[in-house]
C-alpha cells in the first residue's frame, strides 16, 4: 500500500467555502490539518491565509481575550483565518463571533478533536473521522480489502496505523494514540479528577461492546455516582472515543429503549484500551468487532454521502434483537452483523410483524461493500 493515502477530499472541500464559518470535528491525528492544508492549497499564491493553534499558549491567550479591537488588528488583511485545535482555546466561540460580525466577508475554518460548544451559533459542523472503506478502495481493489478485513477489525482504520509497515508498528502507534493524545486531551481539558475511573470505565464499555450498558452497573463495578458515569461517559462522545446507539420503540410496549449500547469510533482504539492484539482465531471477541467497525463504517459512508438518517438498535424484553435500524426517508432499514457465513440470521418475528414494511439484511464479509455503497 502507499505512504499515502487520498482522503474524500472532493466531498470534504465541497463543505468548505468563502465567507463562512467551517467548523471540522474529529478525533487528533485523522488528518484534520492536511484537510486542511490541501483546501488552502487551492486558494491560490495570492490568497493570505492567518494560522493559529489552540496548542500554541500566545494563539490561547488572544483568541480567548475578547478584546474586539485586538482580534480584529490580529486578522486586519487576511482573507482566511484558520484556526486548529480550538477546543484548547476558553470560549473561542465568542472570539469568532467578534471577527465574522466585524468583518462578515472573513472566512474561518476552525478544527477541533473535542465538539465544543460552538457549531450552532457559528455554522454546520463537519466530522472527520479515522479512515473509512471507501476511502482505501482509492489504494485497494474490492479483493484486497475483503483480504484486509481482519487487520481493519485488529488495529482499526487510523491513517498512521493503515500506512505501518509491521503488527508491531501499528501497536506501538495506537498505544501512543490512545495514552498520550486521546484520554490525555480529556483529562487536560475537563480537569478530571479520577483518571484512573475514566481508564477503568473505558474497559468496562471495551468489554462490552455490542451489549447494552447499565450505568447502575457500571456505578457499582467503579464505586461512583451514576451522575458522574453519566458526564464519563459524555465526555468520551464529545472525544469521539465513543459512539452512543440508542434503543428504537414505536409501537411495542416490550421494546428496549431507555439503555445504549457504546462503540469505539475505532477498532484499533478498542484493542488497545485492552491490550489485544491477538487474531480473530484466537479471540472470542469477533462478532463485537465486525459489528461495532461496521456500524461505524456505515456511519462515515452516510457522513461523507450527506445520507441523513437516525440510527438505533433494536431489541424486546424477550431479546428478539436487530444490531442496527436506520430511519431515513421515511422507511425503516434493519441490519444484522455476522463476522462468520456459518452463522444465519432471519428477522425477529416481532419486528417483522410490528413493521412489516421495512428492509432487513444480514452484513457479512461478502457484502459488506454494497451496505457501503462502494462495491468495486
Amino acid at each position: 500500500m502507499d505512504t499515502f493515502i487520498p482522503r474524500h477530499y472532493d466531498v470534504l472541500h465541497s463543505f468548505m467555502m468563502p465567507k463562512r464559518v467551517t467548523v471540522i470535528y474529529g478525533p487528533r491525528r485523522v488528518g484534520k490539518t492536511t484537510l486542511v492544508s490541501k483546501y488552502l492549497e487551492t486558494l491560490g499564491k495570492d490568497a493570505r491565509v492567518l494560522r493559529a493553534s489552540g496548542d500554541n499558549l500566545s494563539d490561547r491567550s488572544l483568541l480567548s481575550s475578547q478584546e474586539a479591537k485586538l482580534l480584529l488588528e490580529w486578522a486586519s488583511g487576511y482573507d482566511t483565518v484558520f484556526i486548529d485545535e480550538a477546543q484548547r482555546i476558553p470560549d473561542i466561540g465568542w472570539g469568532l463571533k467578534i471577527l465574522i460580525d466585524a468583518r462578515p466577508e472573513l472566512s474561518l475554518i476552525v478544527t477541533g478533536s473535542f465538539s465544543f460548544d460552538l457549531a450552532h451559533k457559528l455554522g454546520e459542523p463537519l466530522t472527520l473521522y479515522p479512515l473509512a472503506v471507501g476511502e482505501l478502495l482509492k489504494t485497494m481493489n474490492a479483493f484486497e480489502l475483503r483480504q484486509n478485513l481482519e487487520d481493519f477489525l485488529v488495529f482499526g482504520m487510523y491513517p498512521e496505523v493503515r500506512t505501518a509497515a509491521s503488527a508491531g508498528q501499528k501497536q506501538i502507534i495506537l498505544n501512543e494514540l490512545t495514552e498520550s493524545y486521546l484520554l490525555k486531551d480529556i483529562l487536560e481539558l475537563e480537569r478530571i479528577k479520577k483518571p484512573k475511573m475514566l481508564v477503568n470505565l473505558l474497559t468496562l464499555i471495551a468489554l462490552q461492546v455490542g451489549s447494552e450498558v447499565s450505568l447502575n452497573e457500571l456505578s457499582g463495578k467503579l464505586g461512583v455516582d451514576m451522575k458522574t458515569v453519566e458526564r464519563y461517559l459524555d465526555l468520551l462522545e464529545k472525544c469521539f472515543v465513543l459512539y452512543n446507539l440508542r434503543g428504537f420503540s414505536r409501537n411495542l410496549r416490550s421494546e428496549v429503549t431507555k439503555k445504549s449500547k457504546y462503540y469505539f469510533y475505532d477498532t484499533g482504539v478498542r484493542n488497545a484500551v485492552i491490550r489485544n492484539y491477538n487474531p480473530l482465531a484466537l479471540r472470542n471477541d469477533a462478532g463485537a468487532l465486525w459489528e461495532n467497525f461496521m456500524i461505524l463504517e456505515r456511519l462515515k459512508a452516510r457522513s461523507y454521502g450527506a445520507v441523513y438518517a437516525r440510527d438505533y438498535f433494536w431489541r424486546t424484553w424477550e431479546k428478539q434483537e436487530i444490531d442496527l435500524l436506520e430511519e431515513r426517508e421515511g422507511c425503516l432499514y434493519a441490519f444484522e452483523f455476522k463476522w462468520s457465513p456459518k452463522k444465519k440470521a432471519k428477522i425477529p418475528s416481532a419486528f417483522s410483524a410490528a413493521y412489516p414494511d421495512s428492509i432487513f439484511q444480514v452484513i457479512s464479509p461478502e457484502n459488506f461493500l454494497q451496505y457501503l455503497g462502494c462495491d468495486a
